[in-house]
Formats: structure tokens, C-alpha cells, sequence
């Protein structure tokens, strides 16, 4: 893997902290334990962080570090109802002590959950509290399911004030994005052999699987299998060439978790998801769906551009894995997020492979063409060059699509990685402005990266912005390089560089 930027503040002390905090790789065997030990110590932590009788937790995940310190992540109850914008991160030191909590809400919770002043429940709902904005109230979730304009299937969460009646939130569970090898030249592949037929069955990688779904919307599809073990040819006429590319995809993907981050699968808990190639007809995107745990891909336009590449596979997978960390909601300045996270992790996911058909760059979705012209749909480095997305901070980003409020937090990430200023990374020219007009030298991306993922698996929540994200970061790199350290002032610099101050 080729390293870019400059790599500053990098001391001994440094690099024995970091090593301190970064995440110990738990087996399956070992998370299972460890989620039925927090579990068994729930009500004791409830009681330790002031939450009310009513009130209990569910563990969701945890992360323990090298130095000791344990990250237990909750969902919250109250009453037996569960708490939309209820979830919080336990910090306890390696002798249980508290260290610190992160809530999704610090609001307190005291709702009448037996009324009769009620609307009627709406067909399909469950009583839930929604705690996420504003004062926590009795409401409704249900979800509703369709097709959206452009194909995409439609899941669409909304939760109704249940005294009211008043939509309190919405937001489309399915998580769009951009979208043999086509891309990324001879690969390869990890196969599956049973009798005389291979199969597209990557059993060092959790057993993920591919699928053809042949035009169709719905269902797995068929596995691929044949009985030679030498899949496509490059061609998108081809069917297996599609399925290379997500296939490669994924595994890059899951190296880079595992060698990078430390992290076994994209949940956490060894198991993989899988992948579906070839869905409807012409259709332009590629989609991330958490209740099947699996990725989709549509054939272009014209059938003839996969949205298969390798930044669109690993900028997918990540909407997995937020989904079991963090948990950002698809929606405003967290939703914002939850897209820049998957851009960041996508184009790492490219630099990682190190592929010399696909080299890394700050470009996202530059081999699939969707815009007809050769440009790719998102740019890091000055993300207003694709007319849509903001560059900086506003207190009106969260109004914008989130593949748009996504354009600070991606350029945070590049000015982190690479600084600011003109300059050329694997053939590519980039020249980053800042808010102010100051001046930022990076840290390297991946320093970049990890302190982002430090950030995300213990720090943020459901509905962390913009503001709380500059926190969680620097809690971040503190934690990993100290609080005086070069790469701590980094991150500070690189978020007044796009205005979070």
C-alpha cells in the first residue's frame, strides 16, 4: 500500500498511545462472550450512568482495547418500549471505573407510555418513544415499502407523534450510492469447489457469496458456479464480468477491515454479507440493504457500465458497517455523514487494493461513467465541483441531500489525509481550498482513516452532526496520538479549514 501525505508527529510515545487504543481483533467466539458479559452487566451500568428505573439497556456492540479500555454500545428501553435516539457508548477503564458516556440524546425521558389519548396506530406500526429531536415523546414507527423513480426498492421508516399524529421523522432505509474485471484488470478470487463445480463462495472471507439476479428486483438470485475456475472476461456482454468486480470488491473490502481497522467483517462478528449483480434492467445506482445484509448492483446505462467498480463496493459494504457501529441516521447532518463515511472508507478501500488498473484517488465513482461525460460523481478534494455538494459547513448543509451534506465531512477528510493546496497523487491533480484561506498539512490517510473509524465504532451515535463529529475525532486522535500531539492539532485544523469550529 503507497502511503500519501506527509506523516507528522510521529513519536514513540505516539505510536505506544496509539497502540494502547486501538481495538483488540475479537473471534466470534470471543465478541459472543464479551456481548453476553455487557449484557449480564446491563442493569448495573444503567444504574452507574443515572438512568432511571424505567430505563434498561440492550448491548448492541462492544469494542475493547489494547490497554484495557472497554466500549460497550447500547440501545436504550424505556418502559419496555424501545428508544428512537435512545443509544449511548459506556467508556469503562481496565478495573471497570467509568470513564465517560456518549449519548445520542442527553434529554431526560419521562413519558406516559398507558394513555388513552392516543391516535389510532397506523397499520403495521410499534409503539416506540422518540427520543432523537426535541423533547422524547410517545410515537409510532412503521415502515412502509415501494419502489422509488429511478427503481431503487423503497423502505421508507417514518415515526408519527402517536398523540398528534405528526410525522416526527422519515427516512429511506435503503441506502443508495454510486455505482470483469471491467475495473480492475485479472483479480484474484476466492472460490468455492464442491464435486466438479466452482462456486463465487469466498470461504476465507466469512463464505461471501454472488449472485446473478438476471434483471430481476427481488430475491437472491442465482450463485454463481461453473465448472472451470476462471470467471469473465472484461466484457460487461459477459455476466460473470459484473460478478468479478463485486466479488473482488468485497474482498478488498473485508481485507481492509481485517488488516486496517482491525475489524472482522463488516459487523464485527465474522460473518459476511453478499453481493447481487446484474438487478433490473439499465439500472443506474447501486444500493446497501441492512435487512438482508447484502449489496446490489445495476448493469448502468445501457447495460454496458456495472456499477461494480471498486469504490462503489467498498463505499456499500461501509453503509454496513456504520450501520453496526454508529448507527448515523439516514437523514440531515448525520445522514451527511453516514454518505461521507462511505467515501471515505470507499476510496481507502481503493488505495488499499493498490490495484494498477484501478490506482487510488479522491474521486469517487470515476470508473462508471454515470454522468456520460467522464467525470466521476464526487470529488474530495473540492466537493462543489460537481455542482451539488458543499464544500463547507453551513447551519443549512442538513437541508441537502446527504450524498451532498456529505461534501464537508469528505473534505475534512482529504485536508486531513493530504493538506490543502494544489498537488498530484497517482496521476491525479487536486487543489483543496479551505473556508479561511489557512493552510493544512495532512497526516497521512491512514492515520486519516483510523482516527475516523476511532471516532465512529466509540464515539458517535445516531445522531451525531457535524459539531459533535469534530469531537468525537479529536477525542479520537487523542486517544490514539495524544492530545498535544501533531495529528490531534491536525484534525482541529482540518475542521476549521471547512468551518466546524
Amino acid at each position: 500500500m503507497v502511503v500519501v501525505g506527509v506523516q507528522s508527529g510521529s513519536t514513540a510515545g505516539a505510536t505506544d498511545r496509539a497502540a494502547g487504543a486501538t481495538a483488540l481483533p475479537l473471534s466470534t467466539t470471543q465478541r459472543a462472550d464479551a456481548l453476553r458479559t455487557a449484557q449480564d452487566a446491563a442493569p448495573a451500568a444503567a444504574r452507574q450512568i443515572g438512568l432511571g428505573a424505567q430505563e434498561q439497556l440492550v448491548v448492541r456492540d462492544v469494542i475493547k482495547d489494547a490497554d484495557g479500555t472497554v466500549h460497550t454500545r447500547y440501545e436504550r428501553t424505556y418502559n419496555g418500549l424501545p428508544v428512537l435516539g435512545g443509544d449511548l457508548v459506556v467508556h469503562t477503564a481496565k478495573d471497570g471505573a467509568l470513564k465517560g458516556v456518549d449519548k445520542a440524546t442527553d434529554a431526560k425521558i419521562s413519558v406516559a407510555t398507558a394513555t388513552t389519548s392516543l391516535k389510532a396506530a397506523p397499520t403495521g406500526s410499534r409503539k416506540v418513544i422518540w427520543a432523537a429531536t426535541g423533547k422524547p415523546v410517545l410515537a409510532y414507527e412503521r415502515t412502509v415499502t415501494g419502489t422509488q423513480p429511478d427503481g431503487t426498492p423503497s423502505r421508507r421508516d417514518i415515526v408519527t407523534d402517536a398523540a398528534t399524529g405528526a410525522e416526527l421523522y422519515s427516512h429511506e432505509e435503503i441506502e443508495t450510492g454510486i455505482g470483469t474485471s471491467e475495473y480492475s484488470g485479472k483479480v484474484t478470487l476466492g472460490t468455492t469447489k464442491s464435486g466438479s463445480t466452482y462456486s463465487l463462495n469466498d470461504a476465507a472471507r466469512g463464505g461471501h457469496k454472488t449472485y446473478d439476479l438476471k434483471g430481476g428486483s427481488s430475491g437472491t438470485g442465482t450463485l454463481f458456479t461453473k465448472s472451470t475456475d476462471t470467471w469473465g472476461n472484461g466484457s460487461p456482454s459477459n455476466r460473470e464480468t459484473a460478478a468479478v468486480d463485486a466479488h473482488y470488491g468485497a474482498a478488498e473490502t473485508w481485507d481492509f477491515y481485517k488488516t486496517e481497522l482491525g475489524r472482522n467483517g463488516i459487523a464485527g462478528n465474522g460473518k459476511a454479507a453478499y453481493s447481487r449483480v446484474h438487478y433490473g434492467n439499465a439500472y443506474v445506482n447501486a444500493f446497501w440493504d441492512d435487512s438482508c445484509f447484502c449489496m446490489t448492483y445495476g448493469d448502468g446505462e445501457g447495460n454496458k457500465k456495472p456499477l461494480t467498480a471498486l469504490d462503489v463496493a467498498g463505499h456499500e459494504m461501509t453503509h454496513g458497517l456504520t450501520a453496526a457501529t454508529a448507527k448515523l441516521n439516514y437523514s440531515g447532518e448525520s445522514g451527511g455523514l453516514n454518505e461521507a463515511t462511505s467515501d471515505m472508507f470507499g476510496t481507502s478501500v481503493e488505495f488499499f487494493a493498490n490495484n494498477a488498473s484501478d490506482k487510488g484517488d479522491y474521486l469517487i465513482g470515476e470508473k462508471i461513467d454515470i454522468n456520460g461525460n467522464g467525470t466521476p460523481l464526487r470529488y474530495m478534494d473540492k466537493p462543489s465541483k460537481d455542482g451539488n455538494s458543499a464544500d463547507y459547513w453551513s447551519s443549512t448543509v442538513g437541508n441537502k441531500d446527504v450524498h451532498y451534506s456529505s461534501g464537508p465531512a469528505n473534505h475534512f477528510f482529504y485536508l486531513l489525509s493530504e493538506g490543502s493546496g494544489a498537488k498530484t497523487i497517482n496521476g491525479v491533480s487536486y487543489n483543496s481550498p479551505t473556508y479561511d484561506g489557512s493552510k493544512v498539512t495532512g497526516i497521512g490517510r491512514v492515520k486519516a482513516y483510523k482516527i475516523w473509524y476511532k471516532a465512529l465504532s466509540t464515539y458517535m451515535t445516531s445522531t451525531t452532526n457535524y459539531a459533535k463529529a469534530r469531537t468525537t475525532t479529536l477525542q479520537a486522535a487523542s486517544d490514539l496520538y495524544g492530545a498535544s500531539s501533531a495529528e490531534y492539532k491536525a484534525v482541529a485544523a482540518a475542521w476549521t479549514a471547512i468551518n466546524v469550529k
